[in-house]
C-alpha cells in the first residue's frame, strides 16, 4: 500500500469509527497506533510512545489550557453571566428584540472569560431564556438567539480552540487572540443585526420591553467593571509582553476567582466543583491532543499531508478556490462533529497546504488569517443540523420549544454567519489590521 492510500485508509477507518460513537480522542489515538504499528514496526512505535506523550505534555505552553478553562469555571460560579445579562438588557431591552440581542451581546462579554461555546450558551441561557419567555418572545427567536450568541464563546479571546490552533500551527496566542478582536465584535453585531430583521418581519415573536432609566443603566454597568478590567488585563498584558499567555492566563483564573469569592459566595465546596470541572475539561481535550498527536505522526509517516501539499500545489488551482474547498469541507464536517475534533482532524493536514499556497502576504499572516477563518467556520458547526450542540444545549432548557423551532431560529443567524465569512475572506485586513497595528 502506498503511503497516501495507507494515510487515506486511516482516516477511512477514523471517520467509522467516530460515526459508531467512539469517542474521538479514543479514535484517533488507535488508528494512530495501530497504522504507525502496521507501518512502521512494533519497535518504532513502542519508541515513538515511550518519548512522545512525556515531551508533549511537558511542554509548558500547554499549561494554559487548564488555566483558561479555570477562568471560566471561577467566572461561572462569580454569576458574571447575570450581570452581564443585566447590564445588556438595561441598554437595549425597550428595542424590539431587545432581550435577544441582550443575550446576544452578554454571550459576547461572558465568552471573554470563558472561552468555552457550550458552556457560554448554557450559563447565560439559564438566565435569559426565562426572561425573554416571561415578555412572550417566540421559542424560535428565544432559544436560536442564545444558540448563537453561544458561538462567540469560542472566537472572543481568550478561547481555548485559538490556543490550540496557535500551538498547532506554531503561531504566536497573543497575535491569534489580538486577530479574532474585531471578527469578533463582528460576529455579535451581526447576530444583532439579524435579531432586527426578524422581529421587523415579525413584530409578534420578540416584544419591546420597559425603558430603564439612566440610573439604573450606570448601576447596571457598574457591576460589570471588574470584568471589563480583567479583560483588559489579560489581553493587553499578553500582547505588551507584561505577561506570556499561561501567566496571563494564571491572572485571569486569580482575578475571576477573586471575584467568585467576593461576588458569588464562593466557598469550599464551590471551589472543589470548580477544580473538578477544570480536571475533567481539560483531561477531555489532553486525550483528545494525544489522540491527535499519535494519529499525526502516523499521517506523517505515510506523508499523506505533504503529498496533498504538493498535489494541489501542481494542480492548477487558485489558492482562493482550495481555501474556499476547505471552508465548504468544514461547513460539511460541522453537521456530524462538534467543533474541536473538526480542528484536530484537519488542521494537520491542512497547514502544510495553505502554508504553501500564495495569497499575497506573508505566510504567518496567511497563518493566522487562515486560523480565524477556520474557527468562525468551525463557530457555525454548533449551530447546524442536524447535530447544533449549542441548538440541542439551549433547547434542552427550553422544553416547550420543539427541536425543528429551535432550528428554524437559528437560520436568520446562519445567514449572517455565511455573509461574515464572505467579508473575511474578501478583506484579510479585518482579521490582520489589528495584528499588524500592534506588531
Amino acid at each position: 500500500m502506498t503511503g497516501i492510500a495507507a494515510g487515506l485508509t486511516g482516516f477511512a477507518v477514523l471517520l467509522v469509527l467516530m460515526a459508531i460513537r467512539i469517542p474521538i480522542g479514543v479514535s484517533m489515538l488507535a488508528v494512530g497506533i495501530g497504522g504507525y504499528g502496521l507501518y512502521t514496526g512494533t519497535t518504532p512505535l513502542l519508541a515513538f510512545l515511550k518519548t512522545s506523550t512525556y515531551y508533549q505534555f511537558s511542554t509548558y505552553s500547554l499549561s494554559v489550557i487548564p488555566l483558561f478553562v479555570l477562568m471560566g469555571e471561577f467566572a461561572t460560579k462569580a454569576g458574571m453571566s447575570r450581570a452581564l445579562y443585566r447590564t445588556a438588557a438595561a441598554f437595549l431591552g425597550h428595542r424590539k428584540g431587545g432581550l435577544a440581542m441582550a443575550s446576544i451581546g452578554g454571550c459576547a462579554a461572558f465568552g471573554a472569560i470563558c472561552g468555552s461555546s457550550l458552556a457560554t450558551a448554557a450559563t447565560m441561557g439559564q438566565v435569559a431564556l426565562p426572561e425573554m419567555r416571561r415578555y412572550n418572545y417566540s421559542g424560535a427567536l428565544a432559544t436560536g438567539s442564545l444558540a448563537a450568541g453561544g458561538t462567540l464563546g469560542i472566537l472572543i479571546p481568550p478561547s481555548v480552540i485559538l490556543v490550540l490552533y496557535a500551538l498547532m500551527a506554531e503561531q504566536s496566542i497573543a497575535k491569534m487572540f489580538v486577530a479574532a478582536m474585531v471578527p469578533g465584535v463582528l460576529a455579535a453585531l451581526g447576530y444583532m443585526l439579524a435579531v432586527a430583521i426578524f422581529v421587523r418581519r415579525n413584530p409578534e415573536d420578540g416584544p419591546a420591553g420597559p425603558r430603564a432609566t439612566w440610573p439604573e443603566r450606570l448601576e447596571a454597568l457598574r457591576e460589570t467593571w471588574s470584568l471589563i478590567l480583567i479583560f483588559a488585563l489579560v489581553i493587553v498584558g499578553m500582547y505588551r509582553g507584561w505577561f506570556t499567555p499561561t501567566e496571563a492566563a494564571a491572572v485571569g483564573a486569580f482575578g475571576t476567582g477573586l471575584l467568585a469569592i467576593l461576588h458569588g459566595g464562593l466557598r469550599l465546596q464551590g471551589l472543589m466543583a470548580c477544580l473538578r470541572g477544570t480536571a475533567t475539561t481539560s483531561a477531555m481535550i489532553f486525550l483528545i491532543l494525544l489522540g491527535a498527536e499519535t494519529f499525526n505522526a502516523f499521517l506523517a509517516q505515510t506523508q499523506t499531508p505533504m503529498l496533498l501539499a504538493n498535489a494541489i500545489q501542481q494542480s492548477g488551482l487558485t489558492p482562493m478556490l482550495v481555501l474556499l474547498a476547505m471552508l465548504l469541507l468544514y461547513l460539511l464536517l460541522g453537521c456530524v462533529m462538534d467543533s474541536m475534533s473538526m480542528l484536530l482532524l484537519t488542521i494537520p493536514i491542512f497547514y502544510p497546504i495553505i502554508a504553501g499556497l500564495d495569497f499575497g502576504m506573508p505566510r504567518e499572516d496567511t497563518l493566522i488569517w487562515f486560523g480565524i477563518l477556520a474557527v468562525v467556520v468551525v463557530e457555525v458547526g454548533l449551530i447546524t443540523p442536524p447535530v447544533g450542540m449549542n441548538v440541542f444545549v439551549i433547547n434542552g432548557m427550553a422544553k416547550d420549544v420543539p427541536m425543528i423551532e429551535s432550528f428554524r431560529g437559528v437560520l436568520p443567524f446562519l445567514i449572517s454567519d455565511i455573509i461574515r465569512i464572505a467579508v473575511l475572506i474578501l478583506f484579510p485586513v479585518i482579521t490582520l489590521g489589528l495584528v499588524r497595528v500592534f506588531g
